[in-house]
């Protein structure tokens, strides 16, 4: 199907979602890879996986507007960067949707998920007992958007040693479909807020945050 959503936050920062219909070969016509990108490409199980990373690379393209070749790689922890443009990136993906959220005003990070069930499961590993408080009646929805922000954050700051539970906090906030929440970050002894946007997507939850974006 392609491009489903497209929001301009501002002038330098926008995110794009995509709905993943084509084949792998599809998707590849639509882009250049250099050998170790091929490479990064065949060490992938087959399917999803493939389809995401592919579908990544041409929202990339999308958002620059090019169709010229695009360097990505990730750093040490695994955080992808473009080296020859002037942005910071996070990439995300869930099921059959893929998106990229580019910034040129400072570090960002997006996360997409599929609302289940499930986290009812997990809540006490990535929530403290204050945050579980001001979620009322188990609400799994309001539950995805902390998720999803906490893992925004993680992706924004980039250091794979940040912990979920113990190391971000989300002060108390009403849940509506769209919103905003704080999330407090201690990292390195030092402590640092951010702004977290949150929206349903059709049956997705959607986080994300930029630094320097204010509500």
């Amino acid at each position: 199907m392609g491009l489903v959503y497209l929001r301009e936050l501002n002038s330098d920062t926008k995110f794009a979602i995509w709905k993943i219909e084509e084949t792998v070969e599809e998707l590849l016509c639509r882009i250049q890879l250099d050998e170790r990108e091929r490479a990064k490409l065949e060490s992938l199980s087959k399917g999803k996986r493939t389809l995401h990373w592919l579908t990544t690379r041409v929202l990339l393209r999308y958002l620059l507007k090019t169709e010229d070749y695009i360097s990505c790689p990730s750093d040490e922890n695994g955080k992808p960067f473009l080296p020859d443009y002037p942005f910071e990136i996070s990439l995300t993906h869930s099921y059959e949707y893929a998106g990229v959220l580019m910034s040129g005003k400072g570090k960002c990070g997006i996360d997409l998920e599929i609302i289940k069930d499930k986290v009812l499961r997990i809540k006490e590993k990535f929530l403290k007992p204050t945050e579980l408080a001001f979620i009322k009646e188990d609400n799994v929805e309001q539950l995805y958007a902390c998720w999803c922000a906490k893992e925004a954050v993680y992706k924004l700051q980039g250091n794979k040693g940040v912990s979920f539970l113990d190391d971000m906090t989300i002060l108390p906030f009403q849940y509506k479909p769209q919103g905003v929440m704080t999330l407090l970050l201690r990292k390195e002894s030092k402590s640092f807020a951010f702004q977290v946007y949150y929206e349903k997507f059709q049956d997705y939850m959607l986080g994300y945050v930029v630094e320097g974006l204010n509500p």
